[in-house]
Parts: C-alpha cells; sequence; structure tokens
C-alpha cells in the first residue's frame, strides 16, 4: 500500500495567552501542510512522557488520519566514535552534574556585545561550562585562512587563559548527544530547537531556556512554563533587548546550585527516565512504532 505522511516540524511563533494555546501539538501542525497533500497521516517526533495530555485531543482533531507519535527519534545508546572530541576528555575529569553545556544550534545569531555579556555572566557565574562559540557563524562566510581573524568571535582579554580548567570554549562542531549523555552534564543553555529539547530532556538534562527565533518561543514555554524542566534565560517579549552578565549570572545559578534549581533537576530526570522508557520495549513510543511499520506493511 502506498502511503503519505507528513514529518512535522515547527516554524510559527504564537505567545499562549491562555491555556487553550497550550496544545503545543496543535501549534507544531497548524498552517505547516496541505490537507488535501496529507493523505494518510503523520508521523511526530514527540512522546507520551512529553505532550501526553495533548496526543489524544490532537487525534480526535485530526480525525480521519493516523497519528504516530514516535519520539524522540536520536539514539539513546550514544556509542562513541573513534576518533574522540577533546571536550569529552575534558568532561571525564569532572564532577558528576557539575558541567553547563551552552550551545545555540547552527542557524542561531548573537552580536558581539551580547557573547561579551554571555562570556562575563559564564565567568562571574563561577560554574563550569563548556561552550559551543563557532567562528564559522559570524563574520565573513567568504574570508579565507589568511583573513580568518574576521570570522572569529572576540571574547574579553585572556579570556580562554583565565578560565583554563573551568570553561572550556569550543569553535568547532561538537558530538552534542555524547556531551549530553555525559554524567558530568548539570544543564543545557539552548535555543530551544526542537531537537536539541528532545536530545536534552531524553538524557535527563534541564534547560537554560534562550529562545531566539521560528519555533523556539514555544518550545521554551514548553520546557519551562508546561513541564518545569528549566528556566527561561530571556522572555520572548525581550528578545530585541541584550541579555546583561548580571542576568546570566542570577540564572546559572539559580539552576545549577539552588534548592529551586535541584528540583527542577529532579523533574528533569524523572522525565528524562519516562522517555527512555517510552522506547524500550513495550513502552508507548515502541508501540507507536510497531503500529506504524504494521500500518506501512499492510
Amino acid at each position: 500500500m502506498d502511503s503519505i505522511f507528513m514529518v512535522l516540524e515547527l516554524f510559527r511563533i504564537v505567545r499562549a495567552k491562555n491555556r487553550d494555546e497550550l496544545n503545543f501539538l496543535e501549534f507544531r501542525t497548524r498552517g505547516h501542510y496541505d490537507k488535501d497533500a496529507v493523505e494518510d497521516g503523520f508521523i511526530i517526533n514527540t512522546c507520551e512522557a512529553i505532550e501526553g495530555e495533548f496526543i489524544e485531543d490532537f487525534r480526535r482533531a485530526k480525525a480521519g488520519k493516523r497519528v504516530f507519535t514516535v519520539g524522540p527519534v536520536h539514539p539513546l545508546m550514544v556509542v562513541g566514535s573513534v576518533r574522540r572530541s577533546e571536550c569529552l576528555d575534558w568532561l571525564d575529569k569532572q564532577v558528576e552534574k557539575s558541567v553547563l553545556y551552552v550551545a545555540f544550534g547552527t542557524t542561531s545569531m548573537m552580536s558581539d556585545e551580547q557573547i561579551e555579556e554571555l562570556a562575563i555572566g559564564l565567568e562571574k557565574s563561577e560554574q563550569k561550562f563548556i561552550w559551543v562559540l563557532r567562528d564559522a557563524d559570524s563574520g565573513d562566510v567568504f574570508a579565507d585562512e589568511q583573513n580568518a581573524d574576521k570570522r572569529r568571535r572576540k571574547l574579553p582579554p585572556g579570556y580562554e587563559e583565565r578560565l583554563k580548567g573551568v570553561g572550556m570554549v569550543v569553535r568547532d562542531w561538537v558530538p552534542q548527544l555524547e556531551i549530553l549523555a555525559h554524567k558530568a552534564i548539570g544543564a543545557f543553555m539552548s535555543h530551544c530547537g526542537w531537537n536539541s529539547c528532545m536530545e536534552s530532556l531524553s538524557f535527563g538534562v534541564p534547560i537554560l531556556a534562550w529562545p531566539m527565533h521560528s519555533d523556539q518561543p514555544r518550545n521554551a514555554m514548553c520546557v519551562s512554563e508546561y513541564l518545569k524542566v528549566g528556566f527561561m534565560v530571556r522572555d520572548w517579549e525581550h528578545r530585541m533587548e541584550v541579555v546583561s552578565s548580571m542576568v546570566i549570572v542570577e540564572v546559572v545559578k539559580r539552576l545549577m546550585v539552588s534548592d529551586e534549581g535541584m528540583e527542577v533537576k529532579n523533574r528533569a530526570r524523572e522525565l528524562g527516565e519516562q522517555i527512555r522508557a517510552g522506547v524500550s520495549h513495550g513502552g508507548s513510543s515502541w508501540k507507536e512504532m510497531q503500529s506504524f511499520i504494521s500500518y506501512i506493511s499492510t
């Protein structure tokens, strides 16, 4: 049987004003597909543990279409590569749950002023961190090797040398899944792209949500207000403002060292266990995948 399914992504920004607008699944599909083209149904990278409250509502709203919630779709058994990243060796030397991982994906940009404030905030927080600051995301993309300095993100003078052993700045690709799965990681400061959210939560890592564009504001709301497994770094309505180093210090310490932060960490850990159970044999996502395979095989 030939089947056509829509694999869903999230691209619109909507600020929830009431309980009805917190239906993240409905939001994720609204306006992003040709209703006539979706003949059979939807495959969604989500799961009962994260959006279970809304899945049945979504199915009722899409009556006549099949809905398969098969997430998370990334590997949960992380196997290290032959060429191991230097940042993983650094993490091996750190105390369990002591390191903040900072990364904003490949489509989010920060001004030089914001980068400086973030750098100062991370330093003054006195917490261990790994910060992915990709040179490829800035400056003149056509600069040759001789002019590579034009593309290099500027940090305060002596920053990396001063923070050796405390913080690690990485200027290239990193194995994010392996980092998030590492026992030393205590939290993730993220732009809240959906894949990053799913990866972080599946490993029980709480999130400091810093949305930049597209689906990210809604995802950040899901993390901080609905699931309560993280805090907002900056509310979306203040997105045009530079986040000060003082605010960054406060929110990092709030999650990493406060009693309130410990409660959030515990909720994230429990949610991670539920997500992983869902993809295990007999779990909710496992059953959804089996149903999907059976459906397209008949």
